[in-house]
């Protein structure tokens, strides 16, 4: 196996993931199976227990794992489901470390970062090649070069390539800003970032320049100077209109074939996967019609600020539906506390969505913006806690059930149309919260004839979509026709005692666990576009292939006049 090291300099979120997820695209497109990890610097075991406003959208693995929204990003451009091999944090490290001398592991020997922690490192890193049968694997490194917490990651790095130092890259991402007061490049910061990397003792094979402009050729020459490097491995990343961009701005700089070159490989024919990607791209940059989408949601704000990153798969699934329709979406974010307070209109939106959440702050704004959604007949989608909303909402003003709530949201309410499973109880009362809810890939029985069932039969044309298929589950149903596999991230559910009241009233459950004991999805009758779900199909939208209930969502908004 062949490694490729990404790393970043200067400041973070430069789009480390975003440039090794190109990088793996290209590398695809030359035939080369390609597994990608990321390294978390926090000792977290997982991402399942840290706020969205600190470190983005929590994504989920098809095995369960709460990972960093980066893997996101990798299965979106590489078209692959990863697995929690493909994820590691310093928590984890330092746990597996610990647990093994606890048991005597290492026969007696003092245990040390070097080379205990760092062979830790390396095995996962491995590990994660072996599994996904890899011909190179792209490792991620978070943080950014020069911190202390991740130092030991970079040491592993090095100790890797001085053990194999044919088949080890190391490409450095680093920022050259634009200072607008003399109207230049200052190439300074970058050369500093390559420097600190140097003191470690690890020389990039390729320095990746982030700017806002693209990087020129007196820069260009600067900062190979100075890295140590030629200039054809100076590659130029300057800010994209879209980031599927990347993939085509790095092939022309032939960065993949001076991958290949580098780390000894055989050239190989081009595979047909670029020219899929080039028709997404031009689908997208040939878009013109808009179609104006509300997200509403509380995990927009951290300070004066407003982040996107917090629902970044949401975003990035009604992207890939509307480009692929030759639509344009603009997309607002709406605080539901402000909206709950009456600062807000949604009279201008063509669809609106109420994605993931937890806790009581901000559900009465949301449950205003369902209940305008039905009464309006704006198309209208909602995820997980989204769906939750729906049925609170429609338990209220349809059956008149006052005050009925989630038992998340209000524990006393008189009628918990929305309560906790039963087997989560038990771990909420041991304070038990990291990695214990419902997690992973399930499968989701389908009602035949329901708008949801018309919905996936419609546009599930490529049969490996990953919504068709699932390895980790064996298919118990009857009716394989009418079975979908969807990720979940929840710990509570549609309270079935309340089941036959609902449907009564029109409420349609349009989705069930085959054994027809928990509520996958909800839509209603007469009514243009109404459905939430329990589980979460932005997880698996991707580029090439669009989820069906987003593109369906942006059919009907885009007839809303």
């Amino acid at each position: 196996m062949k490694y490729i090291f990404v790393s970043g300099g200067v400041v973070s979120g430069l789009g480390k993931g975003i440039t090794s997820s190109s990088i793996g695209t290209l590398l695809q497109s030359q035939s080369l199976k390609v597994s990608i990890m990321k390294i978390d610097m926090y000792l977290n075991i997982d991402a399942g227990t840290i706020r969205p406003q600190e470190h983005g959208e929590v994504f989920v693995t098809e095995d369960g794992l709460e990972t960093d929204q980066d893997l996101g990003n990798y299965e979106r451009f590489l078209g692959i489901s990863l697995r929690r091999e493909n994820y590691m944090t310093a928590g984890q490290v330092y746990k597996s470390v610990i647990d093994r001398e606890r048991a005597f592991g290492y026969e007696g020997e003092d245990v040390e970062a070097v080379p205990h922690v760092t062979d830790e490192i390396i095995n996962r890193i491995t590990n994660s090649g072996k599994i996904n049968n890899a011909d190179i694997v792209i490792i991620e490194l978070g943080g950014t070069v020069g911190e202390y917490q991740n130092g030991i990651f970079f040491e592993a790095s090095r100790i890797l390539k001085l053990r194999n130092p044919k088949d080890v890259l190391q490409v450095h991402v680093t920022y050259v800003p634009f200072i607008k007061t003399i109207g230049e490049l200052k190439s300074k910061p970058a050369q500093q970032s390559v420097q600190l990397l140097n003191g470690m003792g690890i020389q990039p094979d390729f320095v990746v320049i982030r700017s806002e402009l693209p990087i020129d050729q007196k820069r260009k020459e600067k900062i190979a100077v100075f890295s140590n490097l030629n200039q054809q491995d100076i590659i130029s990343n300057p800010d994209i209109q879209s980031i599927y961009s990347l993939p085509m701005l790095f092939e022309d700089q032939s960065f993949a074939e001076k991958i290949i070159k580098k780390l000894s490989l055989k050239k190989r024919k081009n595979s047909s996967g670029l020219l899929a990607w080039k028709k997404f791209e031009t689908a997208h940059q040939t878009s013109k019609k808009k179609i104006k989408i509300a997200l509403v949601g509380k995990y927009f704000t951290t300070g004066d600020y407003k982040l996107t990153d917090s629902y970044v798969s949401v975003i990035e699934a009604i992207k890939q539906a509307a480009w692929t329709q030759s639509l344009d979406p603009e997309l607002e974010w709406i605080d539901s506390t402000e909206f709950e307070r009456g600062n807000i209109s949604l009279k201008e939106f063509a669809g609106i969505i109420v994605p993931q959440g937890w806790g009581h702050r901000g559900v009465e704004g949301k449950l205003m913006a369902v209940k305008y959604a039905r009464e309006n007949k704006i198309p209208y989608l909602g995820l997980c806690f989204g769906m939750q909303m729906a049925t609170i909402e429609f338990a209220r003003n349809v059956l008149k059930l006052k005050n009925a709530n989630s038992t998340e949201v209000d524990s006393k309410t008189k009628y918990p149309v929305v309560h906790v499973m039963p087997e989560q109880a038990e771990y909420l009362k041991k304070k038990q919260y990291g990695g214990t809810i419902r997690l992973g890939s399930w499968p989701c029985l389908l009602k035949p004839g329901s708008t949801l069932s018309k919905i996936y039969e419609k546009y599930s044309i490529n049969p490996d979509s990953p919504w068709l298929t699932d390895r980790n589950i064996n298919d118990t149903s009857k009716n394989k026709a009418q079975l979908v596999f969807e990720r979940h991230r929840h710990r509570y559910e549609f309270n079935n005692e309340y089941r036959e009241v609902f449907e009564k009233a029109g409420f349609v459950i349009s989705g069930t666990s085959p054994d027809g004991k928990l509520v996958e999805a909800i839509e209603l009758k007469n009514h243009p576009f109404f459905i939430g779900t329990q589980f979460h199909p932005e997880y698996i939208a991707r580029p090439l292939t669009p989820h069906p209930i987003f593109m369906a969502f942006i059919q009907a908004s885009s007839k809303k006049k």
